[in-house]
């Protein structure tokens, strides 16, 4: 059977997202060609939010919210939420990150989140990310970058020299990627003149100084001077406006099918864009016919958030504010004109958070054919075979039984399967942003995502028919928790 269009809509989607800033501008793109309208956390919505409207904000340029409100809105009502995250392992350029040895220009970073680092050795990497620069007008400006060529690489050292049969690299002194050679960057054009600028008088360089006072070091400075003229180039700036950045690194092999009959996805990132790019479209498919919202009284929400990976504790991340400031401003929201109903502002936010319900969406692990004594043996995901429930008693996922009817009864009506996991008992349990989730807002949660391979890799697998099959899941979810809601209510 061949994959399904929006597997090969998904491999454009994590190629043009190697960062949680890219993902955010692409998933932008997609809710700003289905109608969605762009709206700030810092303006008051009173006049604008209406009954029936898309709308989409972002925060940090790595976090986004997209909600649609049912026609039939009124203030307390439920709201049927889908979270996942932007971010995943990876490794981020220092503040200051020149570094020569041996004859080698090489980069100094930082590994972000729990990486299977030795999966970056030998692979053809380069630079993406943001910087902030100054405009013609002396404002500050975000501008994205994607550097489409291999410019960096972390050699492994070769077998005659390390006999060990354990590879377990220090990721401080035996991961600095290599850059190029130092004798080829003292001859490339323009340098000299840099190092003349170097050598110039000491009391020349104090009156330039006090001319323009910087509390830190030129960027030149701190970084290879034609790395950063690579990024300027990017971001289509001067490399003298560009004030700060936030770059990391990432693999330029592009994501693909695989597989004999192209059941695979191979790609970096799966973990976790595969669950953001299903929730985006998900909820963009939920409003796609013209008279979707018409009879629902809910609102359909999906929350995309940074910093999973390293625990959600920032001001963008899933214990941040961002989704209960959100949903406490969408709990008051008035109904349509000539609503009869008048409803009590001083509860509608517990009351919202007490009948809604938030998939948390996060990818599982399919069975490994070479460690299945690794999985428990009645609960072994398989690839191309649906969405995985996780479950675990003690709470590292938020799943239970009420909230697995309701995750069930949407899948008969979508007619998609899935499936169910547990870790072992003598293994440890991942987590997500479900459980936190759950305590911070008191809203019933359930644990899923699409099973993969390799998760944390630079390289993953994933299988191609789960995106359709997660896709049609939280459409079904978004589209009939209005309706489910009251049927399944445990309180």
């Amino acid at each position: 059977m061949a994959p399904p269009k929006s597997a090969t809509d998904f491999l454009d989607f994590v190629n043009a997202s190697p960062t949680p800033y890219h993902a955010v501008a692409t998933a932008t793109a997609h809710f700003e060609e289905a109608g969605f309208q762009n709206i700030k956390e810092r303006d008051s919505w009173s006049s604008v939010i209406k009954p029936g409207g898309k709308y989409y904000l972002t925060r940090n340029g790595s976090s986004i919210v997209a909600f649609a409100v049912g026609a039939k809105w009124k203030p307390g009502n439920p709201i049927g939420m889908v979270g996942a995250h932007t971010d995943s392992p990876c490794l981020r350029i220092k503040p200051v990150s020149s570094r020569n040895a041996n004859g080698f220009i090489q980069v100094g970073v930082e590994t972000y989140g729990g990486g299977l680092w030795h999966t970056w050795f030998d692979r053809d990497l380069s630079v993406a990310g943001r910087v902030v620069a100054k405009d013609s007008d002396g404002n500050f400006v975000q501008k994205l970058v994607k550097i489409d060529r291999p410019i960096l690489r972390i050699p492994t050292l070769a077998i005659h020299l390390h006999r060990d049969p354990v590879f377990n690299p220090n990721k401080e002194d035996e991961m600095l990627p290599i850059a190029g050679l130092v004798a080829a960057e003292l001859n490339r054009s323009g340098v000299a003149d840099a190092v003349a600028q170097d050598d110039a008088p000491k009391d020349d360089e104090a009156a330039a100084e006090e001319e323009d006072f910087q509390p830190l070091k030129d960027l030149t400075k701190r970084h290879h001077p034609y790395l950063m003229d690579l990024v300027a180039e990017n971001a289509g700036v001067e490399t003298s406006a560009i004030i700060d950045f936030e770059l990391v690194l990432y693999d330029t092999q592009k994501a693909c099918l695989g597989g004999l009959n192209d059941e695979f996805i191979f790609s970096a990132r799966l973990d976790n864009l595969d669950m953001t790019y299903c929730s985006i479209r998900g909820l963009i498919s939920s409003v796609s016919a013209a008279d979707s919202l018409d009879a629902d009284a809910s609102i359909r929400l999906i929350a995309c958030f940074d910093h999973e990976e390293i625990g959600s504790l920032s001001a963008h991340g899933a214990d941040s504010n961002l989704l209960p400031a959100i949903l406490r401003r969408l709990s008051v929201l008035p109904a349509a004109a000539g609503s009869a109903e008048n409803a009590d502002l001083s509860t509608a936010f517990e009351q919202t958070l007490s009948t809604s319900f938030l998939i948390s969406a996060d990818m599982a692990h399919s069975v490994h054919p070479n460690y299945a004594r690794k999985y428990e043996s009645n609960h072994q995901p398989e690839m191309n075979k649906g969405t995985v429930i996780k479950i675990n008693a003690n709470q590292r996922y938020a799943t239970n039984s009420p909230g697995s009817v309701l995750v069930q009864e949407v899948a008969r009506r979508a007619g998609v399967p899935l499936q169910l996991f547990v870790v072992k008992n003598d293994s440890a349990c991942g987590s997500t942003i479900g459980p936190m989730l759950s305590a911070k807002l008191g809203v019933r949660t359930l644990d899923l995502g699409n099973p993969q391979l390799s998760m944390h890799s630079i390289r993953e697998t994933a299988g191609s028919h789960d995106v359709d099959y997660a896709i049609r899941l939280f459409d079904g979810f978004l589209s009939n928790f209005g309706e489910l809601e009251g049927k399944i209510l445990v309180d």
